[in-house]
């Protein structure tokens, strides 16, 4: 669950007496729980009282045998079942056993449904979700998109889940509902199979591609050209760092992709696209005209106006009721002066109210995958390893778990282990006894912003007004009085301006090409994206734990609709291979998906979406191994279709290939602990660009040459006891700071941070100083420059210019003007040397990165915010890690907040296609959510440590690792 979903997310002054007071409240009653007050009612025995049972038996009706389960030292589960429906019974018990209250406050994430457990505080939160509508198209996928196999596995789990919830009270559940209990009256509700497929929708959203930088790159047109936007968004450097795939191409005889075409691969799309998203014939390669829209009420129109599904209206609506936000409908009667930027500056803030499950969803995060085959290992078998990277969380979110069907048949047809998700069955990432797969985000843009024109009678499409659909939500809150809005929903999709205040100004002008329409009644923000449309994603996971070869592989990816991630593979018989599944939406010629688009215009509709079997793959490559690492996946040149313009940059990717052609430079082998040591790998790619030039230049200040001296004979490796690594990292943020940070948009500028600028579009007199301060308006982990390795390429495409324009900073009264690199280098390593002095001391032989890179883990909801000793009792840490921004070991930092660790390697595996027993893995945390656990953070040292652990798989290696075994019995 995500780390920054709290009772108290992002919300205002006037709700924060209430909220503080019951955080107090937690606050004792957690101490009394924990023991701490002295002649408490409840001690040791009440926070006990939720561990699982691991030993003995325990009865579930609706078993049809038994079922073991055997758990290793680390309490890591290992399930051995006779049926399909027994074996996800067991998963949904055992999983509720340890995750419980993760697992309901991610189905109360997924549904909009927060303020039921959490008050007031969330009613934002909820209603920004309740508009995407989640757990809606959930339902919808569940009644009638999934396979009737799938809604078996699914009702099975809901079973196991349920059969641990039955006769429980709160307390006996977790530690945390005895402390909500004191709260408000929440009790836990049953399970249904919904609230597992829901918890796919959140995955997709922080996984969803670019739609931050929409924003980002509209917002900065308030004080930047569109030269300089380009410039700070450059495009991907293919001669420096190759895609996944390095050739092939789609082959015009067949329309197919062909990872083995040498030449002659189509460069412009085919006439037909697949299926058009308004249902329609996609021959045109343009959206129909939307004339059949303005049809009546609930019904669904012809050009996809009704992506959630069915509403309860046809009207315009009315906004919100119970106080939750200003119609965009009417004129607010304010000036037109904040114009598109503010509209967008509101959805941002509306964004970051949203749970982030996964992490910060920008540039820098990502993961690693990489196979190499049997011709460059140690086995002769091909070795896979995969970290994906996500936000730091207690507990975190994988589930390490192995799911064995006693005899592999039609009756019981798994044998699967690796990392769930705790909500939902099957197995996310891992292995079965033929095949391993990982994943790494695709970064496709499934995602586009439409600027509505609205007016008191609906929205205006192709010349006409059309009605909206609407629909009424009522969001319950805990301790207060429901709230009830409305969702508006255009053509394009929810009308997402309506969640917050500042959305819902008149814009002064849009980022479009076209004539606009008149602005009168103010434009709305709706939101296309493809995980609003049903799917079955679902059906892949059981297709992928199941899958004996890369054919069945394929097919399972295919399935794999949302979100859209790079999937590796490799299998016992010694095959590689690469395959990139997703709903992946085409663009009319001219629309890139870069900037939000004008919503009444038919011409910026979506065209229709890639074929499955166009999407790039690749198979047993010549050369012997694949990376995925957040990179562009194919060359532009060579593919006809756009998947994205804002890829990961490949600084990560071409790490790990370098590290690979190393070792198997004349011959050399890779082991299983030669790829556990590339995960490790903390090389500053920056760095080694950088510190040629920092060192060259010329500083008068001792103090500061004596910080200088630092970097002499560094190897850029970012080890926590490194001093070069802490100074170099500090140059690199004022380095940021100074050349591109200050120039910003006080949108996109970290909080706190003011400054004295000109006024956005002055007017007056050039002599005359008309300077106002201005204040960033970011969280710190989402600001801008974040430090990630666009802005590698940003630097690298102007180092060389002595005289570039971003080098040059206006004089203040302390600091003379700077007009050069060197001169802004020389600023920045002297900011560096203050900086650190300030935070580490004035002895440099103690400063150490360690020291300033810190992760501290904090339990979801009560552990994110209150007080230092709640805090003590749920959080632990912090840990002093190495690694960094765009290194392989992917420790992320945002430089424009500061140092601390933002995500992390969520866990790292190996597998070992030889010999399955001898694969490793690791988890962030520990296999158990219960705050007193032994297994809370047992596996967390050897993880920071760059340790791994034996992973168990044969049923002769589990007996051999089980510590405690469960029986339970029909």
């Amino acid at each position: 669950m995500p780390a920054n979903t709290t009772a108290s997310s992002g919300h205002k002054s006037g709700k924060k007496k209430g909220r503080r007071a019951r955080l107090i409240v937690i606050v004792l009653v957690l101490a009394v729980i924990a023991g701490i007050g002295y002649g408490s009612y409840w001690g040791v025995s009440t926070v006990r009282a939720s561990y699982p049972q691991t030993t003995g038996s325990i009865t579930l009706k609706g078993l049809s045998g038994p079922v073991d389960v055997r758990r290793d030292s680390y309490g890591i589960p290992q399930i051995y079942a006779d049926s399909d429906a027994d074996l996800f019974m067991a998963q949904g018990f055992v999983q509720a056993q340890d995750r419980f209250w993760e697992m309901d406050v991610r189905r109360h994430t997924t549904s909009g449904r927060l303020s039921e457990m959490f008050g007031d505080s969330q009613v934002d939160t909820d209603a920004f979700l309740r508009t995407l509508g989640w757990q809606r198209v959930a339902r919808q996928e569940y009644d009638k998109k999934l396979s009737a196999s799938t809604k078996k596995y699914l009702q099975a789990y809901t079973r196991g889940v349920n059969a641990y919830l039955s006769g429980k009270d709160g307390k006996d559940i977790s530690l945390e509902y005895a402390a909500l209990g004191f709260t408000n009256d929440y009790k836990p509700q049953k399970w249904s199979p919904v609230d597992s497929v829901a918890w796919l929708k959140a995955m997709a959203w922080d996984l969803r591609g670019n739609m931050q930088d929409e924003i980002d790159r509209s917002l900065m047109t308030s004080r930047l050209s569109a030269k300089q936007i380009k410039q700070l968004y450059p495009q991907y450097p293919y001669d420096k760092n190759k895609p996944i795939i390095q050739g092939g191409g789609i082959d015009p005889a067949t329309g197919e992709f062909d990872p083995d075409l040498k030449s002659g691969g189509l460069t412009e799309p085919p006439g037909s696209t697949g299926t058009d998203p308004s249902g329609g014939d996609t021959g045109s390669g343009v959206a129909g005209d939307g004339s059949a829209t303005a049809g009546s009420g609930g019904s669904e129109n012809t050009d996809g106006s009704n992506p959630s599904g069915t509403t309860e209206s046809g009207t315009t609506g009315s906004g919100e009721q119970g106080g939750q936000g200003t119609s965009v409908q009417g004129s607010t009667g304010q000036s037109d002066a904040q114009g598109i930027s503010s509209q967008l500056a509101g959805l941002s803030d509306a964004l970051e109210r949203v749970p982030a499950v996964f992490g910060p969803n920008g540039n820098g995060i990502g993961s690693n995958s990489w196979v190499v085959s049997g011709a460059h290992t140690t086995t002769n078998k091909p070795l896979l390893a995969n970290d994906p990277h996500l936000s730091p969380q207690l507990p975190s979110v994988w589930y390490q778990m192995g799911l064995h069907c006693r005899s592999v048949s039609a009756k019981c047809q798994y044998d699967v282990t690796g990392y769930t998700f705790s909500g939902m069955p099957g197995v996310v990432i891992g292995h079965n006894q033929n095949i391993s797969w990982g994943m790494t985000n695709l970064g496709a843009d499934v995602t586009d912003l439409y600027l509505e024109k609205v007016t008191s009678d609906g929205y205006q499409y192709d010349g006409k007004t059309l009605p909206f659909k609407t629909r009424k939500e009522t969001i319950k809150v805990a301790g207060g009085t429901d709230k009830v809005i409305t969702v508006r929903e255009t053509n394009n999709g929810p009308l997402v301006s309506d969640r917050d205040k500042e959305i819902a100004k008149v814009g002064k002008r849009a980022p479009v090409a076209n004539v606009a329409p008149d602005r009168g009644d103010g434009y709305g923000v709706a939101l296309r994206w493809t995980a609003l449309d049903p799917g079955n994603s679902m059906d892949a996971v059981f297709s992928l734990n199941r899958a004996e070869n890369f054919s069945e592989f394929r097919k399972a990816a295919a399935q794999f609709e949302v979100p859209s991630q790079n999937l590796i593979y490799a299998d016992t018989a010694g095959n590689i291979g690469y395959q990139a599944p997703g709903r992946i939406p085409t663009r009319p010629k001219g629309d890139d998906g870069s900037l939000p688009a004008p919503g009444w215009d038919a011409d910026y509709r979506w065209t229709g979406y890639i074929k499955q079997s166009e999407l790039p793959w690749e198979y047993n490559p010549e050369r012997g191994y694949i990376v995925t690492a957040n990179q562009a996946v194919v060359d532009q040149d060579a593919y006809p279709y756009q998947l994205t313009t804002d890829w990961g940059y490949g600084t990560r990717s071409e790490r790990i290939t370098d590290l690979i052609k190393s070792k198997i430079k004349d011959g050399g082998k890779i082991s299983t602990d030669d790829m556990r040591t590339m995960q490790m790998d903390n090389s500053s790619e920056i760095a080694r660009l950088l510190t040629p030039y920092l060192l060259k230049i010329d500083v008068k200040d001792p103090y500061v040459r004596e910080a200088q001296n630092l970097l002499q004979g560094w190897d850029y490796t970012q080890e926590p006891d490194s001093a070069a690594a802490a100074y170099f990292n500090a140059v690199w943020r004022n380095v940021l700071k100074l050349a591109f940070g200050n120039k910003m948009p006080k949108e996109v500028r970290v909080k706190g941070q003011c400054l004295n600028v000109e006024p956005v579009n002055t007017t007056g007199p050039v002599d005359e100083d008309q300077r106002v301060r201005e204040c960033g308006q970011r969280d710190a982990d989402t600001a801008q420059p974040d430090g990630g390795d666009r802005w590698f390429e940003v630097v690298r495409q102007i180092l060389k210019d002595q005289d570039n324009d971003w080098w040059k900073v206006p004089g203040s009264r302390n600091k003379p003007e700077i007009n050069t690199r060197d001169g802004l280098f020389g600023r920045a390593m002297q900011d560096a040397r203050w900086e650190l002095t300030a935070k580490l001391g004035k002895d440099i032989d103690s400063w150490n990165w360690g020291r300033l890179h810190e992760l501290t883990l904090k339990n979801q909801t009560l552990g994110t915010e209150g007080p230092g000793f709640l805090q003590h009792l749920l959080n632990r840490g912090p840990w002093k890690l190495g690694g960094g921004e765009a290194a392989v070991n992917a420790t992320g930092w945002n430089a424009a907040g500061g140092y601390g660790v933002v995500w992390v390697p969520s866990m790292r595996m190996i597998v070992n296609l030889d010999d399955l027993d001898k694969s490793r893995w690791i988890n962030l945390t520990g296999a158990s959510g219960h705050a007193y656990s032994a297994h809370y953070t047992d596996q967390t040292d050897k993880w920071a440590d760059g340790e791994t652990l034996p992973w168990a798989y044969s049923e002769k290696a589990v007996k051999g690792a089980t510590e405690n075994t469960l029986v339970l019995k029909p």
